[in-house]
C-alpha cells in the first residue's frame, strides 16, 4: 500500500467515527489547557503577588505571547503551503468530511447546529457590544477598547485571510445551516477562540483578585471547550473542510496572543506612568 492510499484509509478511517473523534480531542484538550493554566500560574505568577520586578514580570508573559503567536502562525503557514503545493489535501479534506456527514447521526448534527449558532456574527455582535457596554460603565475604557479592537481585529483579519485564498466551501445541507462566502480559514473557528478566549481574559481582570485566582481555571476551560466545540461543529454541518477549522485555530490563537499582549504591555506603560506622575 502507498503512502497515499495509507493516508486515505487513516482519513476515511477517521471521518467514519468524526463523532467519537470530536469527544476524545475534547477530552485531550481540557487536561492540556489545564496543564498549561498551571504553567501560567506556576511561571508567569499575577503581577500583584510576584517577587519580580515589573518589568522582568512583563517581560515573561510577553515572552509567552510571543511564543504562542509564533507557533500558531507557524501553523497556520503549513497548513496554507500544503493547500498551495496541490490537490492532494483537498482531496483527504474531501474524503474526511464525506465520511463525517456519512456516520454521524442526525440528533447529533441538530446538537451541532445549536452549537454553531455560539459563533454566529450576530451571537458575537450582540454579546460583544453588551460586554463593550458593561466595561464602559464599569469605567474600564481601556479595557472596552482592547476587547472591541480584539473582536472587530479578527473579524478584519479573516475577511483578509478569506480573500487571499478564495478557498470554495464544501457542499452542504441548507435546512440545518447556510454559509456564504469563501471557506479558508473558518470565521467561526478564529472568532470563537478571540471572542471567548478575550472573554475570559477581561472577565479575569474585572474580578476581585481572589475570586479571578479561584475562577481562572474553570473560565480557561469553558472558554477552550466553547472555542473548540463551534470550530467542529462546522466541520460536522459540512460548511468548512477540517483544515479551514485548524487554519481559524492557529489564525484565532495569534491573534488572541497580540491582544492579550497588547493590553498588558498598556496596563503596565499606565502603572509605571501613574507611578512616575505620583
Amino acid at each position: 500500500m502507498s503512502s497515499d492510499d495509507f493516508s486515505a484509509v487513516a482519513v476515511f478511517t477517521l471521518g467514519s467515527h468524526g463523532l467519537l473523534l470530536f469527544l476524545a480531542l475534547l477530552v485531550l484538550l481540557l487536561p492540556i489547557a489545564t496543564a498549561l493554566w498551571w504553567l501560567a500560574q506556576r511561571y508567569a505568577i499575577s503581577a500583584e503577588t510576584s517577587a519580580l520586578p515589573a518589568g522582568r514580570y512583563l517581560s515573561i508573559r510577553l515572552a509567552a505571547g510571543f511564543a504562542v503567536l509564533v507557533g500558531a502562525a507557524a501553523v497556520f503557514a503549513e497548513i496554507a503551503e500544503e493547500l498551495g503545493d496541490g490537490k492532494r489535501v483537498g482531496e483527504l479534506d474531501q474524503l474526511f468530511s464525506d465520511a463525517v456527514r456519512d456516520s454521524t447521526p442526525a440528533a447529533a448534527l441538530q446538537v451541532f447546529a445549536w452549537v454553531t449558532r455560539l459563533g454566529d456574527t450576530a451571537s458575537l455582535s450582540v454579546l460583544g457590544f453588551a460586554v463593550a457596554l458593561v466595561l464602559l460603565l464599569r469605567g474600564r475604557r481601556w479595557l472596552a477598547l482592547g476587547w472591541v479592537l480584539a473582536i472587530s481585529g479578527n473579524a478584519l483579519l479573516n475577511t483578509t485571510l478569506k480573500a487571499l485564498f478564495e478557498r470554495t466551501r464544501p457542499m452542504h445541507d441548507s435546512a440545518l445551516v447556510q454559509a456564504g462566502g469563501w471557506s479558508f480559514p473558518s470565521g467561526h473557528s478564529s472568532g470563537a477562540v478571540v471572542f471567548y478566549g478575550m472573554l475570559a481574559y477581561v472577565l479575569l481582570r474585572s474580578l476581585p483578585p481572589a475570586t479571578a485566582r479561584h475562577a481562572s481555571l474553570p473560565l480557561v476551560l469553558l472558554a477552550t471547550a466553547l472555542a473548540f466545540s463551534v470550530g467542529c461543529s462546522r466541520v460536522f454541518l459540512q460548511v468548512h473542510f477540517a483544515t479551514d477549522v485548524l487554519a481559524g485555530f492557529a489564525s484565532g490563537t495569534a491573534w488572541l496572543a497580540v491582544c492579550v499582549a497588547s493590553i498588558e504591555l498598556t496596563r503596565y506603560y499606565d502603572r509605571t506612568r501613574a507611578t512616575a506622575l505620583g
